[in-house]
């Protein structure tokens, strides 16, 4: 069963170093591979989410029904956890820019986007509270307000520093290509 959300596509693995490489500019992509940190910490939620089916199929059989369902539903909540840790990053369109988070999702439309940009600042290792120095992508929007897009400390960036660059200059040209020129603004 194909999974769209987990991969991004194969125009990424070319050695040709299109931008805009999709066809449809109008789907929502993400533009880098999710890290192996994400990867894994789904895999070990599902693997959790296994054993809490298993065990709601033994408590079923012992005949405690009541059980049996709350179990499975703590099995299923932890499989919609993992899905939407799959899901979490940065997603670009023609449309504009969605920074999806565990809890809520920020969508920004292109038109609305003053800068996007790469800055040294302290970032959070792993989305943990620690805070490391690292690299950053932020979003100015219209209004003074900054979204931080990605980092080279979260889940999909841990130690693969080219792929942290690679994936904030495809952010940057999507910008480029359907955002509103700032010199055109004045």
């Amino acid at each position: 069963m194909p999974l769209p959300f987990l991969t991004a596509d194969r125009a990424f693995d070319t050695t040709d170093h299109v931008a805009l490489p999709f066809d449809d500019h109008d789907q929502w992509r993400r533009p880098y591979r999710p890290g192996s940190w994400r990867v894994g910490s789904a895999a070990l939620a599902l693997l959790l989410a296994s054993f809490v089916l298993l065990a709601a199929v033994i408590i079923a059989a012992a005949g405690a029904v009541g059980g049996s369902l709350a179990t499975f539903g703590i099995a299923v909540l932890v499989i919609v956890a993992a899905l939407r840790m799959l899901r979490m990053g940065t997603w670009v369109s023609r449309a504009g820019v969605r920074r999806v988070g565990f809890l809520s999702t920020v969508t920004v439309r292109w038109a609305q986007v003053i800068s996007v940009r790469t800055v040294q600042q302290p970032v959070r290792w792993l989305g943990l509270p620690r805070t490391v120095q690292g690299q950053a992508l932020v979003l100015d929007r219209q209004g003074g307000e900054q979204l931080l897009l990605l980092t080279d400390h979260n889940a999909d960036f841990l130690s693969r520093v080219e792929a942290f660059d690679r994936a904030a200059d495809t952010v940057e040209a999507w910008n480029a290509e359907y955002g509103v020129d700032p010199a055109a603004t004045r």
